[in-house]
């Protein structure tokens, strides 16, 4: 049975995520190095001692957390693991699938870490702050949220950002239609809909001058196709086609995380376990939710990279 990559993203980081892995490897600390010198600055600094405000800002994090992925890939391949012999495709949560592509070569560290730099101060600057929102749906059917996010949009943006699977899906707009969005999912029996605290409305038609700059910014550097399909937010599908997944990557800044559907795409296509490459458990608890039947590993600290290599051989 298969093996897949999977790699996480905004949320998953924390303030010395990375650490072990930089000390116990020299080829892992390289990583944060190749970043600090694509960006001009210390972001490995930052990392590991915060402050955690200023590393949670969305043009921090997004870098900062495919630094620690390709940190924990780099670890496992000076061990001798290879990506292209043992793992049959790669997939990543938003800007997860930055790193995920990284790891398979599509572009390099620095490349990646620029893209992601620009990409979140794009996708800040989008919006003005305070005009828009974002809020997690618990327990009400999909059919049901999207006919709710209709009601409340009445002309301006209101829409679902991330299907995260087992239940749980995030809607995102324009702040007012987003908060009535959320009353209404109550009153039709959600058994949650909690505002949510982000910077920005993510993966809504309000991110479309972010689009825009990704699709500048990717038309820009070298592309290689990756050594493993990536599974894609926007088709969860599998491709390794270097122009479809340029353009996916600027889909994907204004459509739906399909996390749920993707691992169920796993499941039904002959991946029997799911390793989380990078900060925290995010999607090992998501994969979870979504299908039990699929078995979850993590590789984010020096000690999960050598239970990892004893299991994946």
């Amino acid at each position: 049975m298969a093996v897949a990559f999977t790699f996480p993203g905004q949320g998953s980081q924390a303030v010395g995520m990375g650490k072990d892995l930089a000390d116990a490897f020299p080829e892992a600390r390289r990583v944060f190095e190749e970043v600090d010198a694509a960006l001009g600055e210390k972001l490995s600094k930052l990392i590991w001692e915060g402050p955690e405000e200023t590393l949670t800002l969305t043009a921090n994090a997004q870098p900062a957390l495919m630094a620690v992925s390709l940190a924990a890939m780099r670890a496992l391949e000076v061990r001798g693991f290879s990506l292209k012999d043992k793992v049959a495709y790669v997939a990543g949560h938003s800007l997860g699938e930055y790193s995920a592509l990284a790891a398979a070569g599509f572009v390099s560290v620095g490349d990646a870490a620029k893209l992601l730099r620009t990409r979140g101060n794009a996708m800040q600057a989008a919006v003005p702050a305070g005009e828009g929102a974002m809020a997690a749906i618990i327990g009400l059917e999909q059919a049901d949220v999207e006919a709710a996010c209709a009601e409340a949009a009445k002309g301006s943006v209101c829409q679902v950002a991330n299907d995260n699977g087992g239940g749980q899906l995030v809607i995102s707009g324009a702040k007012a239609a987003v908060e009535l969005a959320a009353k209404l999912c109550t009153e039709k029996g959600a058994k949650r809909a909690l505002m949510l605290q982000v910077s920005a409305p993510f993966h809504s038609a309000l991110m479309t001058p972010a689009a825009d700059i990704m699709r500048e910014a990717l038309a820009g550097v070298a592309k290689s196709a990756p050594v493993v399909p990536i599974v894609s937010n926007v088709t969860v599908t599998p491709t390794s086609d270097p122009d479809e997944i340029a353009r996916r990557l600027v889909e994907q800044v204004v459509a739906r995380v399909r996390w749920g559907e993707t691992v169920e795409w796993f499941g039904a296509n002959g991946v029997a376990t799911l390793y989380e490459v990078g900060a925290g458990k995010v999607l090992s608890g998501l994969a979870r939710r979504i299908n039990r039947e699929i078995a979850t590993g993590a590789v984010g600290t020096a000690a999960e990279i050598e239970a990892a290599l004893a299991a994946l051989g």
